[in-house]
């Protein structure tokens, strides 16, 4: 009986991997997992690592710093695709993987050396985010071949399935990471943890590096690549190809049709949700990561089921019904996370709501201001009521007051006012804000407004639930995006082609997510309001990808 080229129109039913190519997808996937454990190690560590490198700035400013630095390493990431793509499409998937994952392995262990702030001064954020930047670079060539490898090993009619397993190793590499940090949390103790323990989950990536780099060397190079190189049909100038020609329409209805409301319902369901307990609800770091890594768990199957689902009805209608549903669904499950994890806060903000009221023009744009510090000179009235609410997390709404009027804040039906700041002394000011700090403390704690979440309150079961759900949704536009946007492109070009929508949607639209979301609380005091962001994006890939991306699961990849 004659063999079947892998990739090729084998019929519905064709036998399944061997053994042999079934360890090289394992390999593949394990890598890949480790690589995606040392990225995210940073995002969550994010508070701790503000206070290492950040500290010049205030507590929750600092956090906002540390989120650009986390959100630095994503805006890499097409670069990264590019270089590597280019690289991968030339001269093969296998020797690209070993490249990026000594990339990653190395400028994680860095950041678990580097010295801190109080060490080495601006030179400690500079080189942090610069390991962060190499990090990107790194993680932006390591998807694509990774997705095109596996996709490349697959039967007809399997893809989906198989690379599902690719599309689990970003959850599971958060998992991991959550883990390693939960157990040193645990068995070194919180404090020691947030002094120095936190950099030994970075020091750990050394030897997952040495794992991993011996896993990549047993790998064979991609059969649909060798036999394009053997009958001479590469490509000699893959992003020329890719993007300046018919191709590059392609590419981009695959981001704004496919990548970028995949990326966004990811980032909002896995790291915005993580922040969104710990930041905003208050709920400490260890129950946050715990009730996380069960969502985690109980959800990453999904990834399976609906890369399998994908090979029976379609990649299209699973990804676009998830960023639809998510889009629906953001506003009630954020609301409930709020009544389950923090009920005070809930019923503090329903019987007694905050409403600042102020001249518009005197309010500025502080970008989620922490404690006021000599350095920080936001002193209009305005300023001095939002940022005490800012850096406790009380949620608001605006009211707007006559022009020049001093602004004054109401909770519930008592109103405190609030000082103008301009043009006093240090020692005036400081005066002045005690009073009118410890006047507006008394008032918001008499309404009800927690200053962290009571563990006794907490419903962890609800709480749970409501993440699982989130994660689900991750997994429906996740699950099959890989073999949609494998089969979408030609294998010459394949590589650089499905690697920068890819990345430009993950890595600029998903990446840049929490920092967006945050500025938007920061601006407008509902903490809801973060929200939108992925919303409207969502909304707007589940149109372009409904009108005008195709179907793929039944084409023949080996063209």
């Amino acid at each position: 009986m004659a063999s079947v080229p892998y990739g090729s129109a084998a019929p519905t039913g064709a036998a399944p991997l061997t053994q042999g190519h079934k360890r090289v997808i394992f390999a593949s996937s394990l890598g890949t997992v480790f690589e995606w454990y040392d990225f995210y190690l940073y995002g969550s560590l994010a508070a701790i690592i503000a206070k290492q490198f950040f500290t010049a700035l205030s507590p929750t400013s600092g956090f906002i710093f540390a989120l650009l630095a986390f959100a630095a390493g994503f805006a890499v990431r097409p670069f990264g695709a590019l270089v590597f793509g280019r690289l991968g499409d030339m001269i093969g998937r296998k020797y690209t993987f070993l490249v990026t994952i000594v990339i990653m392995g190395l400028s994680t262990f860095l950041v678990g050396i580097l010295p801190s702030y109080a060490s080495i001064g601006i030179a400690a954020p500079v080189i942090l985010i610069t390991l962060r930047l190499l990090q990107g670079l790194a993680l932006g060539g390591e998807y694509g071949g990774a997705a095109t490898y596996v996709a490349e090993h697959a039967p007809q009619g399997k893809r989906g399935l198989y690379t599902s397993f690719i599309q689990t190793t970003a959850t599971l590499g958060l998992f991991l990471s959550l883990l390693v940090i939960l157990g040193c949390r645990t068995w070194l103790g919180s404090e020691a943890f947030e002094a120095w323990g936190w950099r030994v989950p970075f020091l750990l990536s050394f030897v997952l590096l040495g794992i991993s780099v011996w896993i990549r060397l047993q790998l064979n190079e991609s059969p649909l690549f060798q036999q394009m190189k053997a009958e001479g049909k590469g490509s000699k100038a893959p992003i020329t190809e890719s993007f300046f020609s018919s191709n590059g329409k392609i590419a981009l209805l695959a981001l704004l049709g496919a990548t970028a409301g995949q990326a966004v319902v990811w980032y909002a369901g896995q790291f915005y949700a993580l922040f969104f307990l710990t930041q905003t609800l208050k709920i400490d770091a260890t129950t946050a990561n715990l009730l996380m890594a069960g969502a985690l768990a109980f959800a990453t199957p999904f990834f399976i089921v609906f890369g399998w689902l994908s090979d029976k009805i379609g990649r299209k209608p699973i990804i676009m019904a998830g960023c639809l549903i998510a889009a629906l669904t953001y506003f009630p499950i954020f609301k409930a996370l709020t009544h389950y994890g923090n009920p005070a806060l809930a019923a503090a903000s329903t019987t007694a709501p905050v409403t600042v009221v102020a001249d518009p023009s005197q309010c500025a744009f502080q970008f989620v201001p922490g404690e006021l510090k000599s350095h920080v000179t936001f002193r209009s009235s305005c300023d001095i009521v939002k940022g005490y609410l800012a850096g406790k997390n009380i949620p608001y709404v605006n009211e707007a007051a006559p022009a020049g009027s001093v602004a004054s804040v109401k909770v519930g039906s008592q109103v405190i006012p609030s000082f103008d700041g301009a043009g006093l002394t240090p020692d005036q000011f400081k005066e002045q804000n005690t009073t009118f700090t410890k006047s507006l403390g008394a008032a918001v704690s008499a309404a009800g407004y927690p200053d962290k979440a009571d563990p006794a309150q907490i419903n962890r079961f609800m709480v749970f639930v409501l993440l699982s759900i989130l994660v689900i949704y991750v997994t429906m536009v996740y699950g099959p995006i890989a073999a949609w946007l494998v089969e979408l492109f030609p294998t010459r070009i394949r590589y650089t082609s499905m690697s920068l929508p890819y990345h430009i949607g993950n890595g600029w639209f998903g990446g840049f997510l929490p920092t967006t979301a945050f500025a938007l609380v920061a601006a407008t005091g509902n903490i809801y309001q973060g929200l939108w962001y992925p919303i409207v994006v969502a909304l707007f890939t589940f149109v372009v990808g409904s009108l005008f991306l195709r179907e793929t699961k039944d084409v023949d990849i080996s063209k």
